[in-house]
């Protein structure tokens, strides 16, 4: 055992470490996993323009990715889904539907524009070894986009799992240039089935947003389903409903699924049902309204981090700051490079320097001759000469020396030197050329990623307000039983099976119950009624054990459901009537004979019994014992 269970530690951590960086959780400087960012380089490195075969990107991402076809097939499905990155020809099955791709030999893709111009740049890639060795990949892709936020993400790794939801492209990317303003950011998820969502719990991102179908009513008999919420399907929506229509919950007539290229799921109604009442009951009960939480882990600094939308963004725009930063120093620095080459060929053929070599016979004396040659103009120079630059102006042709133009090519020193100046410029204004970048993004791309789903405030559907009331019970005084599976004939009720039963006993009992099966409540039932939520009124008589007569009023507000309350205190008394609201008529007490008694019956009106709290005893209806109570109705 003292071998096993460190062996096991070791592994077991090993595994979960694997699994949270290298399978399932994004990287958050280029929002991929593993998978996503070796199809995208594979892509990239594929690239002619052209479309090619789904089958032959996922052989090549093989040499790159250690899980086989099938992981690779299904990601790029998901990323060419997502239509940001990748562009798609053939049948990629269909988000709305839930329909399959085809296989991947039938189907075609291609890196998209906007990922050619915001994902990639060789010369600022950090690259790692392959699996086995053979290739090289990055650790992560140099993206100019928060792609994490644009695409959206789902994974379970090992003790903890990501939700990211989408958003839309322009709105990060404004928001971007507001934090980058300094000002205060508010974003929402955006999703490609389009619906409606309220975002009232979204906590930025910490929380969940409500998503409903866009239902449109035709007319008062008929609905259709336009659009459908986020992580359903059409078919997954139909059979919602479906089976909310077996539960009794919601009254359909009939479903027509009329789907081709957008959403159209036709619902009729039965008579008597009518299109105002059955729409709160979709939501309520079927997935035309979901709930969807966002959780934000990503990896940041080669550890796990939970983050919001707005410190995520905050994150993301720094990097794409210090990625514009690194792209115009490694232009400047290029730029500097040329220039100072074309300086030196300039000298180097314009002074004549190269007649200076004409006579040396050795390739030590040629490499002096030019450093003296080109010495008296190092004042010109960009930086110091070395051996490498002399290599390069011995390299220069005859024909190029013969056919040099001095104006033209002074022209280009000048325009290298400008695009110097500009890019020293850019790099003094880094924050004005980062707005400048996103704005330019916006302008180029913005208008073919819309906004789909739209933003509203709807209240939360009560299912208990929108149940149907199809729970129907019955008492049977024969058995003591009551409930739903109980063939009786007294105290029969149609409630929902969201209400709750009041059931009254003539022991002095009462209880509050969820509409139930088959419950044993005793032979002798004073009265049984559905709960109202602003409370029931009760009015009684009853004697206590010295035979005394009360009449009570309560009003019920509050309960604990399935306890048992006493209407009277003392048990040995009895509860000779009862009304659910006041009473109503006249009691005659005939008192119990006793020896000289001369008064043998009184009369007391049930109208005017005052409300008392349950503890009360109530008002005393007479000061001598009661052998029989009479009720007589008002006339």
């Amino acid at each position: 055992m003292s071998y096993v269970e460190p062996l096991m530690r070791r592994n077991f951590l090993e595994y979960a470490s694997y699994v949270i960086m290298d399978r399932a959780i994004p990287d958050l400087r280029d929002g991929c996993k593993p998978v996503q960012r070796r199809i995208l380089t594979t892509l990239f490195e594929m690239n002619d323009g052209r479309f090619h075969k789904v089958a032959n990107v996922i052989g090549e991402t093989m040499k790159l990715h250690p899980h086989g076809d099938a992981s690779i097939g299904d990601a790029l499905v998901v990323l060419a889904n997502k239509e940001y990155f990748i562009e798609r020809q053939g049948n990629f099955g269909n988000l709305i539907t839930g329909h399959p791709p085809a296989a991947a030999r039938y189907i075609e893709c291609r890196l998209t524009p906007l990922a050619l111009d915001t994902l990639f740049n060789k010369k600022l890639t950090d690259y790692q070894p392959s699996y086995d060795g053979r290739k090289e990949e990055p650790v992560y892709l140099p993206a100019k986009l928060p792609v994490i936020l644009l695409m959206g993400t789902e994974g379970i790794a090992v003790g903890m799992s990501t939700r990211v939801l989408p958003h839309n492209f322009s709105e990060l990317l404004n928001a971007q240039i507001d934090l980058l303003r300094k000002r205060s950011i508010a974003l929402f998820p955006d999703f490609p089935q389009g619906g409606l969502m309220d975002p009232s719990e979204y906590e930025d991102g910490v929380g969940k947003v409500r998503v409903r179908a866009r239902i449109e009513s035709v007319d008062e008999k008929t609905l259709i389903v336009r659009e459908i919420p986020a992580g359903t399907t059409t078919e997954s929506l139909i059979a919602s409903v479906e089976a909310a229509v077996q539960k009794n919950k919601v009254k359909v007539a009939k479903i027509d699924d009329r789907t081709a290229e957008d959403v159209e799921i036709v619902i009729h109604l039965p008579r008597g049902v009518y299109a105002d009442e059955v729409e709160p009951q979709l939501y309520a009960y079927t997935q035309c309204e979901v709930s969807l939480s966002s959780n934000i882990i990503l990896i940041q600094d080669e550890r796990p981090a939970e983050l919001t939308v707005t410190a995520l963004l905050k994150e993301l725009t720094e990097y794409l700051r210090e990625q514009i930063r690194a792209e115009l120093e490694l232009e400047l620095q290029e730029l500097e490079d040329k220039l100072h080459f074309m300086t030196l060929e300039q000298i180097f053929i314009e002074n004549r320097v190269y007649k200076k070599i004409e006579t040396v016979k050795t390739a030590e004396g040629v490499k002096k001759a030019v450093y003296r040659g080109m010495e008296p103009y190092t004042e010109f120079f960009i930086r110091d000469m070395n051996d490498d630059d002399v290599e390069r102006l011995l390299k220069i042709h005859i024909r190029r020396i013969s056919l040099y133009d001095i104006n033209r090519y002074r022209q280009q020193i000048d325009d290298i030197s400008r695009a110097i100046a500009d890019c020293e410029k850019k790099l003094r204004n880094l924050t004005r050329t980062t707005i400048k970048y996103l704005e330019g993004l916006i302008d180029k791309y913005g208008d073919e990623y819309p906004r789909r789903t739209e933003i509203v405030a709807f209240e939360a559907v009560s299912k208990k307000e929108v149940a149907l009331a199809n729970v129907k019970l019955s008492f049977d005084p024969a058995s003591g039983f009551f409930g739903t599976a109980v063939k009786g004939d007294k105290h029969k009720l149609t409630v929902s099976e969201y209400d709750k039963v009041l059931i009254v006993l003539s022991n002095g009992t009462y209880k509050i119950v969820e509409p139930p099966e088959k419950l044993y409540v005793g032979k002798r039932v004073l009265a049984i009624e559905p709960w109202i939520e602003d409370g029931i009124v009760l009015t009684y008589v009853y004697r206590d054990d010295k035979k005394h007569a009360w009449a009570k009023q309560i009003h019920i507000t509050g309960f604990t459901k399935d306890r048992e309350y006493d209407l009277i205190k003392d048990r040995k008394g009895r509860v000779d009537k009862l009304w659910v609201g006041g009473g109503e008529g006249k009691a005659q007490l005939l008192f119990t004979p006793a020896p000289r008694m001369r008064k043998k019956e009184d009369w007391f009106g049930l109208e005017n019994v005052d409300i008392c709290g349950l503890a009360a005893r109530g008002t005393r209806m007479s000061s001598r014992p009661v052998d029989k109570i009479k009720f007589h109705k008002k006339k």
